[in-house]
């Protein structure tokens, strides 16, 4: 097993890494901390946590350009993203920290005849700027939107900025496709025009400027040449629009995991493994990552339904409560995700409370308790509400969530991914669901491609092998699950097969699916977790569904500001998740038994 030191980018020597190093239990609270032996050796963190050094470096130098003195920055995709950010320092922030809010917009130099071979990219940056009293807010709306610029896309971006081809936007230029590029709509050869668009005239972008006309396949391939000749980068526009077409399908259930890469447009999808009749490649969305696609789904919620309360169902993914509650009406939270409170909801709605959409994962993160989705469908067709499932660790390899769901999301950046090098988000809205044409409409008049380039070609290379990845991965759980089950040590063991709401996973287990790569453990005594998690070797560090076993003291990670609230869920404070990899199945057991024989030997006083 690799070895990884403190602040180490995980997997090493890789510059957009996902994961970051913290391999001992000491270096995860100092980092909570924000101790100095920790935080200044961090290279990389996890990316809506950690805002990475060619982000910084791009910020500086638009600080300098605007002449901002004592100033800070943050960086977004678009326009409209950026004056989302803004306004939400504004309803959130003091009024005397917003004096100096501002935002601007770097756009192509048209003047400059290399910027049409640029177009086809949409290399658009638009800048938040503020004091730094205002950075936590702004820090907030980065962090739970996932809408900030990727490390690949500000990159890229900054180097056309110091050579003059990213300019300062004056007002001169009126919006085009290159400050705006509608989600999911490419070149016209890589379009099929869905029923719901059919009658329209011409397809609008997100801020209702007219498409241009997509360009002919030899403006394509001289773009190509040309990027790679004038920036040397990994980026060729041929095949960005058949990448996204091939992850839709790849995601829907549609496409052989190894298929190869093609300019030429893949046929109508005529079916798919998700059993959902009428889905079609348009009906699945691609976001920057994956608390983007529920950001974006609330934002669809909101603008289609109106503005309602929503019920957040089961211990969640920190953020996803986060955009419940301050982006909106806010919401009830049930925690424990149990048949009681389910009876507890009923009631609610038997007495005339009306709600949004009920957010779940299947299963949670970190308990790996899974919901009742039959009787939460149920419910939802009785009493309308919508149901957002979020499937990234059960993973459609393994169970079929779309049927009792309206929209089912995912992040794209755990096991469809594996490389950890990556990020990536999706959103399916289910053709069959009674909103369908209303978060269609929204769709169309409101979303916005932000997904970087260079970033959709790597989705697309890592996760060919995805399905193969899952079996193995299913076969090591179980493995390590064997092993630590029933060990005098271990007080708890979570995971979808041995825990009591097993019966709501079966429901959705596919007939040749597993239970996953994530399971936790809780030890009878903290200095026994301690020594286990120092002793395991594997990477360790946040995030999770990497093709390498990650281990991480979760809760730690990210409940430590409010540990004594998690523990009112029973999510214990000294929890250890254990996301399980590629290793041979024999040579990861042996890593767990010897990190075991570590803890045996702490000595516990009576």
């Amino acid at each position: 097993m690799p070895r990884f030191s403190i602040g180490e980018s995980i997997p090493p020597d890789t510059a957009h890494a996902v994961s970051v190093s913290l391999p001992t239990w000491e270096s995860n609270v100092g980092y909570e901390e924000g101790q100095e032996w920790v935080v200044s050796r961090m290279t990389t963190g996890y990316p809506r946590f950690f805002i990475h050094k060619s982000i910084e470096a791009f910020a500086i130098d638009v600080v300098a350009k605007v002449g901002a003195k004592g100033l800070r920055v943050m960086l977004f995709p678009t326009r409209q993203i950026a004056l989302r950010c803004a306004n939400f320092i504004r309803s959130n922030a003091p009024p005397a920290l917003v004096t100096n809010l501002d935002v601007v917009h770097l756009v192509l130099d048209t003047v400059n005849p290399s910027s049409a071979a640029l177009e086809p990219v949409f290399p658009t940056i638009s800048a938040v700027l503020f004091s730094q009293e205002t950075f936590p807010y702004a820090k907030q709306y980065w962090q739970h939107t996932g809408d900030g610029v990727s490390s690949r896309r500000a990159e890229f971006c900054h180097g056309l900025f110091k050579d003059g081809l990213l300019r300062l936007d004056d007002g001169s230029n009126s919006p085009t496709a290159t400050q705006s590029q509608k989600l999911c709509r490419g070149p016209r050869r890589y379009r099929r025009m869905s029923s719901l668009d059919a009658g329209k005239k011409s397809s609008l972008l997100g801020n209702g400027s007219p498409v241009r006309p997509a360009a002919g396949m030899g403006d394509v391939q001289e773009t190509s040449r040309f990027l790679e000749e004038r920036f040397g980068r990994n980026l060729d526009v041929s095949f960005v629009e058949p990448a996204k077409s091939a992850i839709r399908r790849r995601i829907a259930g549609a496409l052989r995991s190894d298929h190869e890469l093609s300019t030429s447009p893949l046929p109508e999808m005529e079916s798919n493994s998700r059993g959902i009749l009428n889905l079609k490649e348009e009906d699945v969305y691609l976001m920057p990552c994956g608390m983007n696609a529920i950001f974006n789904v609330h934002r669809a919620l909101l603008g289609s339904r109106g503005s309602l309360k929503s019920i957040s169902f089961g211990f969640p993914y920190v953020d996803t409560l986060k955009i419940l509650e301050k982006f909106g009406p806010g919401c009830i939270f049930y925690g424990h995700a149990s048949e009681s409170d389910l009876d507890d909801l009923e009631s609610r709605l038997k007495g005339g409370e009306k709600f949004l959409a009920l957010f779940c994962e299947f299963p949670g993160n970190p308990l790996l308790t899974c919901p009742n989705l039959v009787r939460i469908s149920q419910l939802a067709d009785q009493y309308d509400f919508a149901v957002v499932v979020d499937e990234t660790i059960g993973t459609f390899a393994n169970i079929n969530v779309l049927q009792f769901s309206d929209v089912v999301v995912s992040s794209l950046t755990k096991i469809f991914s594996g490389d950890c090098n990556v990020m990536g988000g999706s959103a399916i809205f289910n053709p069959n669901s009674r909103y369908y044409t209303k978060f269609k409409a929204f769709a169309r008049r409101e979303f916005e491609d932000a997904y970087w380039s260079e970033d959709v070609i790597f989705m697309e290379r890592n996760s060919r092998d995805f399905a193969s990845r899952i079996e193995r991965i299913n076969t090591n759980a179980e493995a390590i699950c064997d092993v630590l089950r029933n060990h005098p040590l271990i007080k708890t063991l979570y995971f979808p097969r041995y825990n009591e709401s097993r019966p709501n996973y079966e429901v959705c287990k596919l007939p040749g699916g597993g239970y996953g790569g994530l399971l936790s453990i809780v030890f009878h005594h903290r200095a026994q977790a301690i020594a286990f998690f120092d002793a395991v070797d594997t990477a360790k560090g946040p995030s999770l569904g990497t093709n390498f076993t990650l281990t991480s003291p979760y809760v730690l990670l990210a409940h430590y500001q409010e540990l004594d609230w998690a523990a009112s869920f029973n999510v214990d404070p000294d929890l250890i998740r254990i996301s399980v990899g590629l290793e041979e199945t024999d040579e990861i057991v042996n890593v767990f038994q010897s990190a075991l024989k570590a803890a045996e030997s702490v000595e516990i006083a009576k």
